[in-house]
């Protein structure tokens, strides 16, 4: 079985990647994951965008800082009492969405948009 997955050659078939529009999604559910080069853990968001039918995970967030638009993951940093960072991208998209903690996002409505690299993120700005 190795050898035939061995000798697989690479195709000529261009991707088609869906490209889905900035629109409202509705949070399903949060779960953390960790990421090893990063050595830390992210949230992402399972959500529910009118576009597609099965849902998509979005795991940063755009928002102003210092009268620019930063656009950072969505990285699971606790304080010294054991609470989300304040100010943390984390904190600021719970903000906007008038969430005091992860469990309260379930069946909130977001805004996106396109980060640089043309993928969904939160809008929380």
């Amino acid at each position: 079985m190795e050898e035939q997955i061995g000798q697989i050659e690479i195709g000529t078939i261009e991707t088609e990647r869906q490209k889905l529009k900035p629109k409202k999604v509705k949070i399903v559910s949060w779960k953390k994951t960790p990421i090893e080069k990063a050595h830390g853990e992210k949230i992402s968001f399972e959500v529910k965008h009118p576009d597609k039918d099965e849902n998509i995970l979005i795991s940063a967030v755009s928002f102003l800082e210092e009268k620019k638009i930063e656009t950072r993951g969505t990285w699971f940093n606790l304080d010294k009492d054991g609470k989300i960072s304040k100010g943390s991208s984390l904190a600021i998209l719970l903000n906007k969405l008038q969430a005091k903690n992860l469990d309260e996002t379930k069946d909130k409505e977001a805004e996106t948009e396109l980060d640089e690299k043309d993928y969904l993120c939160f809008k929380a700005y």
